[in-house]
């Protein structure tokens, strides 16, 4: 039904008809994302194309579009703004600078002539590619450049169907004209993916020009999705590690000078460079081997916020896989190396803050650096949970490669982080993720995630999944020990006389995650010397000595005491399968330095 009636043969852009047909746009790019995913073969194919593009403009729906402007400059203006802001990916990235330099010729124009927005799409062309350190046809970039060089900057004569519907056919010509540019397209058979949202989001206005109807895209066929495209998923799961991590993060700040960032970001040696936004708001994405670097270079040109980093390698395998369930957990889990990447199991990051600064968990800041400066920085570190936005991210480009996904998450008693789970769950595909409370952390609840994954691999159901977590749970159990307790108590885990207690006897307190999910004193051990011998005794006497264990040994920064600990409980107790790991902040935070943790699952109940 024609909802708004368009006048097509009208010369002026007003804000009410563009913010509609932007809609439109954004709607049939968010429903054509599973597509857009499964060609994603440039600048390497790790098949989240669509998902980002997705959450772009999923971001400007949410955002510039959810309200009405009074003028045409100031609609674009916001849709740049919360582009900026919600860009995810190489191509998001570039789409929202397109939309900043729109903006910027436009200005604070109450409405727009074609002439205006013509020139205006042409200047956001030529800062889009501006944006990249390394432009390359055959892309979105050629896409861009296709449609803004064919729209009339003389309209005389020219209706404003005709004036786009134009533009639109030079768009769809560049396009498919992708593959001869690009050797990876033509020998995977696809176009490129970030071309081809473009066109979508193209494609969604031409409609809402035609008929006044807010499009919500049709169903895209798998076909071009083809072996090939599958194929170039795994070469990169083992692929230069030297480019591993997809990072990310939002620069805001004064006079930000955006080519001196470009340049201090390619002396790291990055790729794919993007740095995109204004001189008080930058997006920066860029590929790199060590997010920490890129941040950190980043923040001395502003201040650093919604930081992220993508595992490429992690998405490559799950792009690739072709498992009916995927895993998911998050960096509370201590996981032993390797096994993540062998089970295919994916982690959303915490967040730690020493001071002002903040740090992806496990991430943007390694456990060794965690604890490097929990022994020297003077301020406590705080752990905080991802946003709802962190894990929708996540759960958007694994539902677009998996009928389903089993999220096993820190204990909801110490940790809002399951509930932003189940926030971004609620934001739609609830009936595909299903949420796991390990009542657990660390090593407790990597062992929960190591049996979940296993079970997916040998074709569980979710429903299956969630009932051998559940019958595990009570039976997974973890304790700690430390001899400074102090960490504890300014976190508030532990109460201060208790603290005080500790400090006059000289005592090596012990905890345990309580059924609930909480970890709470349960007593102490006389005494700071041969800890690593009393402290496995103390386990050991609490386990069924007729059954085996799998064991996670988890040690706060102290290598040597966690390798001694792993062979002493090995000594007293039969274990199938053990690890000693490096445990994050989560535990580290609270325990403090030379803090000990064991956590057993009785083997074979799977």
């Amino acid at each position: 039904m024609n909802t708004l009636p368009i006048d097509r043969n009208a010369l002026l852009i007003r804000a009410p008809m563009l913010r509609r047909a932007l809609i439109s746009g954004a709607r049939r790019v968010i429903k054509h994302r599973d597509f857009l995913n499964k060609i994603n073969v440039f600048p390497v194919p790790d098949g989240d194309t669509g998902s980002n593009m997705a959450f772009t403009l999923g971001n400007v729906l949410s955002g510039a579009l959810n309200r009405r402007a009074h003028s045409t400059g100031e609609l674009l203006r916001r849709v740049s703004e919360h582009a900026i802001d919600g860009a995810r990916g190489n191509s998001g990235a570039i789409l929202a600078q397109f939309f900043t330099g729109v903006s910027e010729r436009i200005g604070t124009s109450p409405i727009a002539s074609l002439e205006q927005m013509a020139q205006a799409i042409r200047h956001g062309a030529d800062t889009a590619r501006q944006a990249l350190s390394e432009p390359k046809e055959g892309t979105i970039l050629s896409v861009i450049t296709a449609f803004a060089a064919s729209l009339q900057t003389d309209s005389r004569g020219f209706h404003f169907k005709h004036w786009f519907e134009n533009a639109l056919i030079a768009a769809r010509k560049a396009l498919a004209n992708t593959p001869n540019q690009l050797p990876v397209l033509q020998q995977a058979g696809v176009v490129d993916a970030g071309a081809q949202g473009f066109v979508d989001m193209l494609e969604g206005v031409y409609q809402f020009i035609l008929d006044g109807d807010i499009d919500i895209g049709d169903d895209c066929s798998n076909e071009t999705a083809d072996l090939e495209v599958s194929m170039a998923h795994v070469e990169l799961a083992d692929g230069d590690p030297s480019h591993r991590w997809c990072s990310e993060c939002l620069i805001l700040g004064e006079g930000i000078d955006r080519c001196a960032l470009k340049s201090a970001i390619g002396a790291l040696e990055a790729s794919c460079i993007v740095v995109a936004g204004s001189s008080s708001r930058v997006r920066l994405h860029a590929h790199v081997a060590d997010p920490k670097v890129l941040f950190e270079a980043a923040a001395r040109f502003g201040r650093v916020e919604a930081s992220k980093a993508d595992d490429m390698h992690a998405q490559a395998r799950t792009a690739a896989g072709g498992e009916a369930v995927v895993v998911i957990t998050d960096s509370a889990a201590d996981l032993p190396d390797g096994l993540a990447e062998k089970l295919n199991v994916h982690c959303v990051p915490l967040r730690v803050s020493f001071g002002e600064t903040d740090y992806l968990d496990k991430v943007g800041l390694s456990t060794r650096e965690f604890y490097h400066k929990l022994r020297t920085e003077l301020v406590l570190p705080k752990t905080s949970q991802p946003s709802p936005g962190d894990f929708r991210r996540q759960f958007e480009f694994l539902l677009s490669h998996h009928p389903h996904m089993v999220y096993v998450g820190l204990s909801r008693a110490v940790s809002g982080t399951l509930q932003s789970a189940e926030a971004a769950a609620k934001r739609g595909h609830a009936e595909r993720i299903h949420i796991f409370d390990s009542a657990n952390a660390a090593g407790g609840q990597g062992l929960l995630v190591i049996a979940a994954a296993e079970a997916a691999q040998r074709g569980c159901s979710p429903t299956e999944i969630i009932g051998l977590l559940e019958n595990l749970k009570a039976q997974t159990l973890t304790w700690a020990c430390t001899t400074d307790v102090s960490h504890a108590v300014r976190g508030g885990r532990v109460p201060r006389w208790a603290g005080t207690v500790a400090g006059w006897f000289g005592l090596t307190a012990l905890a345990q995650v309580s059924p609930d999910g909480r970890l709470a004193i349960k007593g102490g051990m006389i005494g700071k010397r041969n800890t690593v011998e009393k402290f496995a005794a103390y386990v050991a006497k609490r386990l069924d000595r007729n059954r085996a264990y799998r064991v996670i040994i988890g040690h706060c920064g102290d290598e040597l005491a966690g390798q001694r600990l792993l062979v002493e409980f090995r000594r007293l107790v039969d274990c199938t399968e053990s690890w000693c790991v490096e445990t994050g902040s989560a535990v580290g935070a609270h325990g403090g330095p030379g803090c000990l943790v064991i956590s057993v699952q009785p083997a074979g109940t799977r």
